[in-house]
């Protein structure tokens, strides 16, 4: 199997509770990794720090610590990390969640079977409080095609545990501003040029959901955000003049609705 990077990206805000247990779950991993890159996105609290000391003694020469000056957001971070990474193969992995452990293993084997394919992700399992209280699924599809018709309306991969070819991301010209929506503006260049992705089935990472994650996904900013990438898919022909109009409406309004009732109807229509 081919070696592969892990890349992450921490700031101020997280909690080192939380920033611990991602590392752990990555260091478990049933295939380990030869790099470990963790970007500092600004300056960090002195309980982050200590967890990042922990790291350092644990893996070593393994671990890379990036460190920017300043938040830059996480867009710019991963492109800061991403100049790093020392494999062509790169595993992101954010800094609250949990990945199982045989997550990188199972997209390693998919790619060795599928050389075409340039980004993979898998089924995220959103929880609450505990790990094992498992509240939704966010489950995608998995072939190619069925992926394309899907980007025209949702993101495509679940960013958290995407494993994705550096050298096809450099391609699309890496993470740009599109606040809120980095990762699916990188897909969609990706596949406008010609890029394969795949989603397995399997579960492969814990994502700490609950209202607060639903919150951040309203607000007219968000809505603007939303309405700026449709307009782009649709400059570049991705998508009809029709199929814009509904996807504004539908954002527009799910932007605008009260938090709880979006996290109502994204657990009862969007998840599984």
């Amino acid at each position: 199997m081919t070696e592969y990077s892990i890349l992450m990206s921490v700031y101020y805000k997280e909690k080192p509770e939380y920033f611990r247990a991602a590392i752990q779950s990555m260091i478990d991993q049933t295939k380990k990794s030869n790099d470990f890159v963790i970007v500092c996105d600004g300056p960090l609290t002195d309980e982050l720090e200590k967890v990042l000391l922990w790291a350092k003694d644990t893996l070593r020469e393994g671990l890379q610590i990036v460190r920017l000056s300043q938040n830059c957001g996480l867009g710019s971070a991963l492109n800061a990390g991403l100049e790093r990474v020392k494999n062509e193969l790169v595993a992101r992995m954010d800094s609250d969640d949990v990945s199982l452990e045989n997550r990188c293993e199972m997209q390693l084997n998919a790619f060795e079977e599928h050389p075409e394919i340039s980004v993979m992700s898998g089924t995220v399992e959103e929880f609450t409080d505990n790990v094992e209280n498992i509240t939704a699924r966010r489950v995608l599809p998995e072939k190619h095609a069925e992926i394309l018709a899907f980007s025209k309306m949702r993101n495509p991969f679940n960013h958290p545990c995407v494993m994705f070819k550096k050298s096809a991301v450099e391609r699309a010209g890496g993470y740009q501003d599109m606040h809120f929506l980095e990762d699916y503006y990188l897909w969609v260049r990706m596949l406008l040029n010609g890029e394969k992705g795949m989603n397995l089935k399997i579960p492969l990472l814990r994502m700490r959901a609950g209202f607060d994650m639903y919150r951040r996904r309203g607000g007219v900013k968000y809505a603007v955000m939303q309405i700026r990438l449709f307009s782009f898919m649709r400059k570049n022909g991705m998508i009809s003049r029709m199929q814009f109009l509904k996807n504004a409406c539908v954002r527009i309004c799910s932007a605008l609705i009260p938090a709880r009732v979006r996290q109502y109807l994204f657990i009862k229509l969007l998840r599984k």
